[in-house]
């Protein structure tokens, strides 16, 4: 499956790319590898927040009402 992809530029002090070349970072995955991560991170957290308030929307149980049940899926096998 072919994905659409986008450039970005960013700029760093030219020591800090020395600093990282030098010590075998490749520069372009390790940046593309932590925003992929950050934006996993991002729409996770709006997934949560939907369920959120779906969740909170739903009236809570009777009391008693997991023990009933589960005695009546019991009772029915």
């Amino acid at each position: 499956m072919y994905m659409l992809s986008t450039i970005i530029s960013v700029r760093i002090r030219k020591e800090v790319k020395e600093e990282l070349e030098r010590s075998g970072i490749n520069i372009s995955e390790v940046v593309k590898s932590h925003l992929e991560e950050l934006a996993w991170k991002i729409k996770i957290r709006r997934k949560l927040k939907e369920w959120d308030m779906i969740l909170s929307r739903v009236k809570p149980s009777k009391k008693g009402f997991s023990t009933e049940s589960v005695r009546n899926d019991r009772e029915s096998h």
